[in-house]
């Protein structure tokens, strides 16, 4: 069927405060600053130094560099619109922006699962570590990551693009996402929308149950540890729980509830778009004294060879 004579969409945005705006287009822009700085700060430290040939930090550069990607869908957009009155997207640009939305979103979901699995091999089978977690094992799980995102996103719109749209084309939300374009199309999606929460929302919960359990096995694993031992285990594995919780639960609360809940989930998606990827480099640095020593490493090399 395709678009009937939708060419275009208008994006509600988060909210119709005026006075509001403004305040947000700083925040949001220094929020955008954050992420790509401090994500990237990551990704060169861990690129630069040694950091990069143990699993755990491999699996980090490719989560940094999927925060920047995934924000960088989302914000630029968001922070230009608080500027503008109409905030129009064609067809074609909502359709890419949903895609790469999920596609990277989904990625770092099964990085992030990928990661919890390189923890539970380091200290639930620390001498069979080097073997569980080769290079190449390392290369597979983000290729399968990538793999599973993408089909996961062309699902989405293949659903999407089938639809007529001819009425109002008035999104409620900053960005294209799946559920806000359901509700505008011409035609009864209910059966879609369970279809999509199904799909969307067991995913994310089996992953976040797949995730807790690993932790707790770790956890489990870590009481016959020594105390120094234990500690360090700890402060890698604290850091990593903290993440999935800010990536999972708004994210959960968005595809699990029923679809027309889409107010709240504007500000659920403001979690997992804004928010996560900015406390993301925080979380892994400030906690982590093997990143805090490598950052100084790269830095000081950097700015030494800037002063011969």
């Amino acid at each position: 069927m395709g678009h009937e004579n939708i060419t275009e969409f208008i994006l509600l945005g988060l909210f119709s405060d005026e006075n509001a705006k403004a305040a947000c287009f700083v925040l949001f822009s220094l929020c955008y600053l954050a992420i790509l700085l401090g994500n990237l700060l990551i990704l060169l430290t861990i690129r630069g130094s040694h950091l990069s040939e143990q699993p755990m930090y491999f699996f980090l550069s490719y989560l940094s560099f999927m925060d920047v990607c995934f924000t960088s869908t989302v914000a630029p957009k968001l922070i230009a619109d608080l500027l503008v009155q109409w905030k129009t997207i064609s067809y074609n640009s909502c359709m890419a922006q949903m895609f790469h939305a999920h596609f990277f979103g989904a990625t770092e979901i099964f990085i992030l699962v990928a990661m919890a699995y390189d923890r539970y091999a380091a200290i639930c089978r620390p001498l069979h570590y080097t073997i569980i977690m080769s290079r190449q094992v390392c290369y597979v799980l983000v290729m399968a990551s990538v793999i599973g995102a993408f089909i996961h996103s062309i699902m989405h719109v293949l659903i999407i693009i089938e639809l007529p749209f001819c009425g109002p084309n008035q999104i409620d939300h900053y960005f294209c996402d799946v559920f806000p374009l359901l509700k505008l199309a011409c035609t009864d999606t209910s059966q879609l929308i369970t279809a999509i929460i199904t799909t969307t929302g067991v995913l994310s919960i089996l992953t976040f149950v797949a995730l807790v359990i690993s932790y707790i096995v770790i956890l489990s694993t870590l009481r016959t540890r020594s105390s120094e031992g234990r500690h360090k285990a700890l402060s890698t594995c604290g850091s990593h729980i903290t993440v999935v919780l800010m990536f999972f639960l708004p994210l959960i609360f968005t595809y699990v509830p029923t679809a027309d809940s889409v107010s709240d989930d504007k500000v659920f998606a403001l979690f997992y778009t804004m928010v996560a990827p900015m406390f993301n480099p925080l979380i892994y640095t400030l906690r982590n004294t093997d990143m805090k020593n490598a950052m100084r490493k790269v830095w000081c090399r950097v700015k030494l060879c800037e002063g011969k």
